[in-house]
């Protein structure tokens, strides 16, 4: 069972320091996703996640906090609870599930549109967000969100353990419909929407999260369970400056919510403040140990190139984790943790074990077909990216299929990746639509496969939000890309500078360090890349190879 993130004192575990000092994790049932991510997932780790996922800029909330009373307009929860029960996904009868279904038929019948779905398409899927064809909102940052719950009944601790966030987001509609005044409810439906939104990939979600949220906080002004869930929110519309204002303003009023903590965590991780993520994940790990806080503590530590004791303490969460929805999360945390530094059957084991607990757990069906693709098995890799896409497209999978499309030559190949790559932009759009903001995926996607110019706008502006070490490799990249290399070459230093162990930053850097003249230092970058992770990219690695090649015979 999760820990409560609305007790006033914590609940206390036996070894309570940093993992790093080899505490014993305890599962919390549930779990929390990074920023980035990625992914960033990131963000994760993006991605976050990731979520993924700090930068100078003044704080930006989501829509903040709101003191107020419920409008006239919305003071019966019926409407709102009703409409929200069919946002898991589109309905397949629905005008958005149509919609949606279009854009995957145009890519599967690999026909060339992308002009036509920039101004057709994209346009399109925003209209359904807009319109209401997809009840909009977000899910929960993973978490203890379903203990927020003031009555029996609403939704049991388990459901969102157990990864059953659908049955969980319909018990929470039902219990709202009779008691519209719990706030603590308001809150977990926020929440459960931007979880929703995160693993499904679709953040048309995000408004309705906002408005449970809002609704909340207008039947008890300032409970640390809303503002916790606005700060998950505003992380997951990658709005991290308004992510660390909700986080602080939920941990004034109860220093020991663990979403608040985590979210503070993700939020300094984005935003480049890898020493004060540091001290955040030592404070959360002191506070509230458990799943959520030791992925986000080994991420920190991956950042800063201490491989070892991320891999130590993901091992140890891993072992303490019963939940199947806590061991497809850590399983896939250790599987791309060894996915980066190239270890690809070590990569599969890990992927295996997450996916025999959760089959259809997206991030380890990916990061399985990513691992398969660098193992050489490329028709299986294709396979399993083509799964992911289908059911959520989204920009990472979507260029890693399009670049293994791309790879294998053929001219109907070539029109197929096409289209996965012209499918970001309907997912750029949809995610715009829903408030939240996407440079970052818009600079690495257009860099490579887009309009260039595109690309060094969005990466100037998220680079203005935020220095992490994402966004300097984005924005050297983006300046490459507009042959600017000299401009770009202190963005890739800064990018590696942390010592984190990424072959993508290694290349970009070694190629643009080519570009200015510094032959021995691209000499040792681009070998550096290779020595690590091999099938970073089918065409990185390619490119990799052949200007190394050409380096060494011209010395």
């Amino acid at each position: 069972m999760p820990p409560r993130t609305t007790d006033s004192t914590p609940e206390r575990r036996d070894g309570g320091r940093a993992p790093s000092t080899a505490p014993e994790p305890e599962t919390t049932g549930d779990r929390e996703g990074g920023a980035a991510a990625g992914t960033e997932t990131t963000g994760s780790r993006g991605e976050a996640a990731e979520a993924g996922r700090d930068r100078p800029p003044a704080d930006g909330g989501s829509g903040g906090r709101s003191d107020a009373r419920p409008a006239e307009g919305h003071s019966h929860p019926e409407a709102d609870a009703g409409h929200e029960a069919h946002t898991h996904t589109p309905a397949a009868g629905s005008e958005a599930g149509r919609r949606v279904a279009a854009v995957r038929r145009a890519a599967d019948g690999g026909r060339r549109w992308r002009g036509l779905h920039v101004a057709g398409c994209a346009v399109l899927l925003a209209v359904a967000v807009t319109g209401g064809a997809i009840a909009a909102g977000g899910g929960q940052d993973r978490g203890a969100g379903a203990d927020a719950v003031s009555a029996a009944g609403a939704l049991s601790p388990g459901d969102l353990a157990r990864g059953d966030l659908d049955a969980g987001i319909a018990s929470l509609q039902k219990h709202l419909r009779a008691q519209p005044r719990d706030f603590g409810s308001w809150a977990t439906l926020g929440v459960a929407y931007v979880e929703q939104a995160r693993t499904k990939g679709d953040p048309s979600r995000y408004p309705q999260a906002e408005r449970a949220l809002k609704r909340s906080l207008g039947l008890e002004p300032g409970n640390d369970q809303a503002l916790a869930g606005q700060a998950a929110l505003a992380a997951a519309r990658h709005d991290f400056h308004g992510a660390l204002t909700h986080a602080g303003r939920a941990l004034k009023q109860n220093p020991y919510n663990e979403r608040a903590l985590c979210t503070r965590i993700d939020a300094l991780v984005e935003l480049g403040r890898y020493d004060d993520a540091a001290k955040a994940a030592d404070t959360a790990d002191d506070r509230r140990p458990g799943i959520p806080v030791f992925t986000r503590y080994a991420y920190v530590h991956e950042l800063r190139g201490d491989v070892r004791t991320a891999r130590e303490v993901l091992e140890r969460a891993l072992g303490s984790a019963n939940a199947p929805a806590d061991v497809a999360y850590v399983a896939t945390a250790l599987g791309q943790l060894a996915w980066n530094q190239g270890e690809y059957k070590t990569a599969l084991g890990h992927y295996a074990r997450a996916l025999a607990a959760d089959d259809a757990y997206l991030p380890a069906l990916e990061g399985r077909a990513r691992a398969q693709a660098a193992s050489g098995d490329r028709a299986a890799a294709v396979r399993g990216l083509e799964q992911v896409v289908a059911r959520f497209p989204l920009p990472g999978p979507l260029v890693a299929l399009g670049e293994l499309y791309e790879d294998r030559g053929a001219e109907g190949d070539r029109a197929k990746a096409g289209d996965q790559y012209a499918l970001v932009d309907a997912w750029t759009a949809l995610a715009r639509a829903g408030g939240a903001n996407t440079d970052l995926e818009t600079a690495l996607a257009a860099a490579d496969h887009g309009d260039k110019k595109e690309a060094l706008r969005a990466a100037r502006a998220e680079w203005e939000r935020r220095h992490s070490v994402h966004t300097a490799d984005a924005l050297a990249w983006a300046l490459h890309a507009n042959g600017r290399d000299e401009e770009a070459l202190p963005y890739a230093r800064r990018a590696t500078a942390t010592g984190y162990r990424n072959a993508v930053f290694l290349y970009h850097r070694g190629v643009i360090e080519r570009a200015t003249g510094d032959k021995r230092a691209a000499r040792t970058h681009l070998k550096a890349a290779l020595d690590l992770n091999p099938g970073f990219s089918p065409p990185g690695a390619r490119e990799a190879r052949t200007a190394l090649e050409d380096l060494e015979g011209n010395r």
